[in-house]
């Protein structure tokens, strides 16, 4: 069968096009590996609006659950599945029909579809070091908007000198006691908001430093890093981690089909979410971490979702 739209993703921006999809009776297929979001690491989330404290592995199988009650009748889910390959097929359809149609390959079949919306997120960047794997989620984290507040009155460390190190620096100023922002090079960041962070007596930036080991009981206890130009190694009692060294979109499978930008992340216009097609076309949208939004929160993303859903059904109709 054709479906109307393939959603291609789990999560807050998956779980949020189901519902709205759904609503609008548009039928859909959505395929991801599995509901889980970056956030499913947070052991207590405190800004997903309406919802006091959550775990993240509640708000994962929350959302599953609104979007599976809600599209149940009109919504194909195929949870388990990886998307290989997407493609533009034109003249697969009648000319009064649009002209043309998409197909999903993934590890288990195919699907044709009118329309696609990337929901599938990005992975972060992890820290490979000795120490990092073992203490993952127990003192390494990676959202300091979701966990911050879990570390107040505490010492802990930014890793990262980019604007996304600086922003997290800035957040948990107001919680921690100290914050020592670790950057393997010169800051990277926009002057103006490196200026900002510093003045912070709370703060302590750190340039040339490469972290070289995590140290821990049951938690984290201490970071080393490598003063690269002394090449003396340091060692910091921190309880907290905080790594901002950037994430990896998860559009391997969008090779040929759209723009992606130099981070290979999905362009889109902000007004309605859509893609660019290489070689032109409509019929693709994008929300989420898997963007070039300028924020990314689980807030954001289910909203973009929405607003994707909006434009996706009037040219689904209009079609």
């Amino acid at each position: 069968m054709t479906y109307d739209l393939a959603i291609i993703g789990g999560g807050p921006a998956g779980a949020a096009a189901a519902v709205y999809a759904a609503r609008k009776q548009l039928r859909t297929v959505l395929i991801t590996k599995d509901w889980l979001g970056q956030s499913n690491v947070s052991e207590k989330i405190e800004n997903w609006i309406g919802t006091v404290a959550i775990s993240g592995l509640d708000l994962s199988k929350n959302l599953e659950a609104h979007a599976k009650a809600y599209g149940k009748d009109i919504v194909d889910f195929k949870d388990g599945e990886a998307v290989i390959e997407v493609k533009k097929q034109e003249g697969g359809r009648r000319k009064e029909e649009g002209g043309s149609l998409f197909t999903v390959k993934t590890d288990k079949g195919f699907y044709e579809a009118k329309s696609i919306l990337i929901t599938s997120g990005s992975r972060r960047r992890k820290m490979d070091v000795p120490g990092a794997a073992k203490y993952e989620n127990k003192g390494i984290i990676y959202c300091a908007t979701c966990d911050g507040p879990l570390y107040s009155d505490q010492d802990v460390v930014v890793v990262g000198g980019g604007n996304a190190g600086f922003e997290a620096a800035a957040q948990l100023m107001a919680y921690c006691k100290s914050v020592t922002l670790l950057s393997r090079s010169d800051y990277r960041a926009d002057q103006t908001t490196v200026d900002a962070v510093s003045k912070n007596p709370k703060v302590k930036l750190i340039p040339f430093a490469v972290p070289k080991e995590v140290r821990g009981d049951k938690f984290v206890t201490s970071l080393i890093y490598t003063d690269t130009k002394t090449k003396k190694d340091i060692e910091l009692k921190v309880t907290g981690i905080f790594i901002e060294i950037g994430s990896i979109p998860n559009t391997d499978f969008l090779k040929g089909l759209v723009a992606l930008d130099e981070f290979n992340r999905v362009p889109i216009n902000a007004k309605n979410q859509r893609a660019t097609l290489i070689g032109g076309g409509e019929g693709v949208w994008a929300a989420g971490d898997v963007t070039d939004g300028l924020f990314h929160q689980n807030n954001i993303a289910a909203g973009d979702a929405v607003k994707a859903i909006e434009d996706i059904y009037l040219w689904v109709k209009a079609k």
